[in-house]
């Protein structure tokens, strides 16, 4: 029965009066809107931090790949120990855990020392040990809830839970617009007060739930071999995506050839091990449960469509769309987070509604349609021109918002009431473990199809341009230079021409005429050149995304009728 509560939960449910799950509510909520605010913060404010430590964008893509991706590399490769330790020891010790550990590194990211690749090093250092925070917390936060609430309103719960985070999408785009204007350390500091807040009130208030479990052993073999295989292939993703030697990618390289092999074989390798321990992290029994089985695979296949789609928009946006628009590249970074706000808007309107509505009719129904939503709104994105009205680039956000919000808490709902109450730990670890996992990958995907795609097409439409432009001495010179960094310095704020021009030679340069260098070094050349290479493989990449949604929402529709 999809909502109601599985054989053995009954002996294991929180029961201390009518006030302690709206606590339990609270305290999540703190949680997950702190997490929000740092992860839509910290991208939308990568520009003021690069240039706050002195960063070459045409020398530092690494940095960018590795704050972007090694936070969701961390979760992943945690979130089924943390699981499997909070089932152990307890599920509130070790959030309460995560929560300081989570404020510890915004500690330290405020008072990040260095600058240069030093600093970004730094950065990238500390948001790991922001991730292990959120690895213990993530872990635990599903289940906390549906230890507190009864199974007919967990829905709801969980609704209102989503709401927060994405509340904080929404103020971490503004607020990294705004504080990032005076001091890019700033981003780091807002998520310190709400920490130490959340914290405190959750080890003041937070209560263990009295399960019935047996002794069990750490996972010891079970935990090296997964760390180590998602480890391996996450990093191979990684430095694939990375030039070696004279490849704009590195995917030739022995290194990441073996690091992907090795990990597929460790991972393949993984099940084996798990159904021969006594007590395994990843419980595979569990997916003998049918809906906790098809609501996890389709929650990973939507991580996958969705992960890398909002760096992809953010690209598009600040590479192309708003300097189209008159707006100055200084100024993208902010404007860029505005003009996204519709999918946020999406979120917030049918995130909660769709769990209260969930409680009283089943989730089947809106995980369903909630996918076939968001791949309807790819198929949209997928066909505007680079020049789009923006209404209609709006309403495809604000469907997407629609379908993701309409996704979310029925389909989590759903994994959480199947399992026995034993096991919810576990359960949510698995859970957040593959939608991390699936965000990774999703980064890796998206990003090489449009790296790729730039490496093999951009050379050759730039030459075209400044030859009609009046400047085919820069070809050679302006060629040598990698896409990625001219992407990556559009991204960061700066006009793009003007970095590659100050890095070519000055003989070349004083060749052109005054009439040549205005065209070049305005807000629109750069923008309808770039635009030829990169348009091809987004709209390749939202075909993708769409497909993606349309198999989990079979897989949802798949999962059983609900009863009661």
């Amino acid at each position: 029965m999809e909502n109601s509560e599985p054989t053995g939960i009954g002996t294991g449910s929180v029961k201390k009066g009518i006030d302690y799950k709206w606590i339990v509510l609270s305290i999540t909520t703190i949680e997950m809107f702190m997490v929000s605010v740092n992860g839509s913060i910290t991208l939308i404010s990568l520009p003021a931090i690069f240039n706050g430590i002195n960063i070459d964008p045409f020398t530092s893509f690494q940095y960018l790949i590795w704050v972007l991706m090694g936070y969701s590399l961390v979760t992943a490769t945690l979130l089924l120990s943390c699981g499997r330790l909070s089932d152990m020891y307890g599920r509130v010790k070790l959030y309460n855990i995560g929560f300081a550990i989570f404020t510890f590194g915004s500690i330290l990211l405020f008072l990040t020392p260095g600058t240069g690749d030093t600093g970004a090093i730094e950065i990238i250092v500390f948001r790991l040990v922001q991730a292990v925070g959120a690895s213990f917390t993530f872990s635990n936060s599903a289940a906390i809830l549906t230890d507190a609430f009864p199974p007919n309103e967990r829905g709801k719960a969980l609704g209102l839970n989503q709401i927060a985070f994405l509340s904080g999408q929404f103020i971490g785009l503004i607020l990294g617009g705004i504080l990032a204007f005076y001091n890019w350390r700033y981003v780091f500091l807002v998520s310190v007060p709400v920490g130490i807040l959340g914290t405190i009130w959750a080890y003041l208030k937070l209560k263990e739930s009295p399960l019935p479990r047996r002794a069990r052993k750490i996972d010891i073999w079970g935990n090296l071999t997964f760390f180590a295989g998602l480890t391996l292939l996450l990093i191979g993703i990684t430095y694939g995506l990375l030039p070696f030697g004279n490849d704009p990618m590195g995917w030739g390289s022995p290194w990441v050839i073996a690091s992907i092999v090795a990990g597929v074989i460790l991972l393949v390798a993984f099940p084996f091990i798990e159904n021969r321990v006594e007590d395994p992290m990843f419980k595979l029994s569990l997916f003998r449960n049918r809906i906790f089985s098809l609501a996890n695979i389709a929650g990973f296949l939507s991580a996958i469509a969705r992960g890398g789609m909002m760096f992809m928009l953010i690209l598009l946006l600040q590479g192309i769309w708003l300097p189209l628009q008159g707006y100055s590249y200084e100024s993208t970074p902010f404007w860029a987070g505005v003009f996204m706000l519709p999918l946020t808007a999406g979120f917030l309107i049918m995130g909660p509604l769709s769990g209260w509505l969930s409680d009283k009719y089943g989730s089947r129904l809106f995980a369903t349609g909630g996918m076939v939503l968001t791949a309807v709104s790819f198929l949209m994105l997928a066909v505007l021109p680079y020049n789009f009205d923006y209404w209609i680039f709006a309403i495809a956000l604000l469907i997407m918002g629609l379908g993701n919000g309409m996704f979310g808490a029925p389909n989590i709902a759903a994994i959480m009431n199947a399992v026995p109450s034993e096991d919810r730990g576990v359960a949510s670890g698995m859970r957040t473990m593959l939608q991390n996992s699936g965000m990774v990958i999703s980064m890796g995907m998206f990003f090489t199809i449009i790296l790729v795609s730039l490496t093999q097409t951009f050379p050759p439409v730039l030459a075209v341009s400044l030859t009609s432009a009046g400047a085919p001495g820069l070809i050679a010179p302006m060629s040598a230079l990698p896409p990625t960094g001219s992407l990556f310095a559009a991204f960061l704020g700066y006009n793009p021409v003007r970095v590659i021009l100050a890095a070519v030679p000055q003989s070349v340069v004083a060749a052109l005429s005054p009439a040549t260098i205005t065209t070049l070094t305005g807000i629109t050349w750069f923008p309808v050149t770039l635009a030829q290479a990169f348009m091809p493989s987004l709209r390749i990449s939202f075909y993708i995304g769409a497909a993606i949604c349309f198999v989990a929402a079979v897989l949802c529709a798949l999962r059983g009728s609900r009863y009661v």
